[in-house]
């Protein structure tokens, strides 16, 4: 089996398990077994525990003593919390930012991010346009001086991606990248205001989409799953298995006047 080079810590398996959900290729709940995963990185099962459990922690992955470690599957009053929260952090830096300037460097990092959205989101990439849209407010946060929050906006945006796995549109993304760019213009013209006023809108916005996706039909899978077969494809093996009445009184029929030997 092959491994995934250059991991040595805990902390480093975690963050692979973290940037793997922004772009969506773990799902809610996904199994992740220990053995597997130190397999897969080269490290002991001790080591991947420790992984797990920073994860738990951070509200990312849930354990159960039978069956083992799981992706968490956020429920609407979970995903509702994780959008509070990162209203809060990202309104909030927003706002402090205002008290100092915002270095011109700062602002080519993040039209510099915005520029690989773009490209991701050109060449139809879902997973690196997933990574990068979440990955932005982090930027921002990172941007805005406050490294210690920018975990915490790391793992709340991990869970919304989960909430919005699979259901993100080609069009979204595009319009969640153009409300991105309006955000950087404001900051590099330093209109700290607008700049808080288009995130607050670009959240709700955000959120807003997820709700009506949920709410459209939230029993979509399994009524596709359960739908009627179509006699086209139920026919043959009808007619393979069940016999029609005339074909069996006929058989009846003919056991009946044959004589014995």
């Amino acid at each position: 089996m092959g491994t995934i080079p250059s991991v040595i810590s805990s902390s480093q398996i975690a963050t692979r398990i973290t940037e793997a959900i922004l772009a969506k290729q773990l799902a809610p709940g996904t199994r992740l077994g220990e053995q597997q995963l130190a397999d897969l990185f080269g490290v002991s099962r001790t080591l991947v525990r420790e992984a797990l459990t920073r994860l738990m922690a951070r509200g990312i992955v849930t354990v159960s003593a039978r069956r083992g470690w799981f992706v968490i599957e956020p429920t609407p009053e979970q995903a509702r919390e994780a959008f509070e929260a990162r209203r809060v952090i990202e309104l909030g830096l927003l706002r402090q930012a205002g008290l100092r300037p915002i270095p011109s460097a700062a602002v080519a990092q993040l039209r510099e991010h915005i520029a690989r959205e773009e490209a991701a989101i050109a060449g139809a990439d879902v997973g690196a346009r997933s990574y990068l849209l979440g990955d932005f407010h982090v930027c921002l946060c990172e941007c805005l001086g406050n490294s210690l929050l920018s975990e915490t906006l790391r793992d709340l945006t991990a869970r919304t991606t989960l909430t919005a796995m699979l259901h993100q549109s080609s069009e979204q993304a595009e319009e969640s990248c153009s409300e991105h760019v309006l955000i950087v213009q404001a900051l590099e013209r330093g209109d700290l205001e607008q700049a808080e006023q288009l995130m607050q809108a670009h959240l709700l916005h955000v959120e807003s989409g997820l709700n009506q996706v949920r709410s459209s039909d939230p029993l979509a899978p399994l009524r596709q799953a359960l739908a009627p077969v179509s006699h086209e494809v139920a026919a043959p093996h009808l007619h393979r298995h069940s016999p029609t009445r005339s074909s069996q009184s006929h058989s009846s029929t003919s056991s009946r006047k044959r004589k014995p030997l």
